[in-house]
């Protein structure tokens, strides 16, 4: 039962049991044995509520309080779970109150990650997203560190040719993950997509699919139109499950991509640095170079924004060849060149005159069909 002078014991520990001068009642434990640090704890506690009380001044708080507080206030937030992992990681902030989360401070646990800088940047913003919180709507501290976001190495988008793709149709072990792969490479939707697919989300004779709000990225719905080849892998399944279009071999649902199946595919086919992802890259890729517009790639993907198809770009140059055709009026400079095929006079072309030697012809681009099959 608690003392009147705030304190009470149990198995031997002190635990603070007062009322802040509002009539807010205040229980929690001292951690420690020892009266006197048990009352040391006490007054400082109830001086910080009588300074919040009658001068104003902030309780202060933890970073355990803000997640939390964060996660409630999220709670309908698709990437919640993800959220939560990150946070899982981020145990160098527990237990330290808000104001000492310095730049310095936040960035040495970060870094301290082992992960690559994009996924650090991932950290961050969910920290700056958490601390921006606690000082503008919550009003848990009056100001929040300004944290820069580091610098992402820009990769290449990968994407396989035609071969490629019909090699590692055929390394894939079971027949729903060739089709899936293949759906994949036909429709470019994401991977959770194929794999939650249902036939209530299925027009056949329209021949259209679609993805609702709340299972699309951008949390808006899209309309997936379905070419021949994608109609086929759809009938083809037809019957086998009553609600999901693809399930594995004991005709269950498939909820996640089994790693050790994908990169056994990949050794087989002899591809490498290949994620389940790029299979939308790649179908993304064969739209662009077969002169699809990026306006219609972008309503086709389901992207939120242009800038993130622009990415796609670089592999549609067509429209730009009649200006580097204006430099071919310019003339010879200075030497006869034979316009056949093979007959360029090597001591004095452009490359010879700029030190650059025999350069490799640049590869094109690929056919205009790309004759996948699926091996069933």
């Amino acid at each position: 039962m608690p003392r009147n002078d705030g304190l009470y014991q149990r198995n031997g520990r002190f635990y603070i049991d007062i009322r802040s001068p509002s009539g807010e009642r205040i229980r929690r434990s001292a951690g420690t044995k020892d009266r006197k640090q048990a009352q040391q704890l006490r007054d400082k506690i109830a001086h910080e509520l009588w300074q919040q009380q009658h001068i104003g001044i902030k309780p202060k708080r933890t970073w355990d309080e803000a997640a939390v507080k964060w996660l409630q206030d999220m709670n309908g937030k698709k990437s919640i779970d993800t959220d939560i992992s990150r946070l899982r990681q981020l145990t160098g902030l527990r237990g330290l109150f808000l104001d000492v989360l310095t730049r310095e401070v936040i960035m040495n646990v970060v870094d301290a990650l082992p992960c690559g800088n994009s996924t650090k940047n991932r950290y961050i913003a969910l920290i700056r997203s958490i601390l921006y919180k606690a000082r503008d709507e919550w009003e848990w501290i009056d100001k929040a560190p300004k944290l820069k976001l580091l610098k992402e190495n820009t990769q290449r988008i990968r994407w396989l040719r035609p071969k490629e793709a019909e090699r590692l149709l055929a390394a894939l072990p079971d027949n729903h993950w060739r089709e899936m792969a293949a759906f994949s490479l036909y429709t470019g939707l994401r991977q959770s997509n194929v794999f939650g697919l249902k036939w209530d989300q299925i027009d056949l004779l329209r021949k259209i699919a679609w993805i609702y709000p709340d299972e699309a990225k951008a949390g808006k719905a899209i309309g997936i139109p379905l070419n021949d080849s994608a109609i086929g892998i759809l009938l083809n399944r037809l019957g086998i499950h009553g609600e999901y279009v693809f399930t594995n071999t004991c005709n269950r649902a498939i909820t996640s991509l089994n790693s050790k199946v994908w990169k056994q595919a990949l050794q087989k086919a002899a591809i490498q640095n290949f994620r389940w992802h790029d299979l939308r890259h790649t179908w993304a890729s064969w739209l662009v170079q077969r002169g699809v517009p990026l306006v219609a790639l972008k309503e086709m993907g389901g992207w939120e924004k242009l800038d993130m198809v622009m990415r796609y770009a670089h592999l549609a140059t067509e429209h730009l060849l009649p200006h580097a055709g204006l430099l071919d009026q310019v003339g010879g400079f200075g030497h006869k060149t034979d316009t056949r095929a093979g007959n360029v006079d090597k001591e004095k072309s452009l490359n010879a005159c700029l030190g650059f030697g025999k350069v490799a012809p640049r590869p094109g681009l690929e056919p205009g069909t790309c004759g996948l099959t699926v091996r069933r």
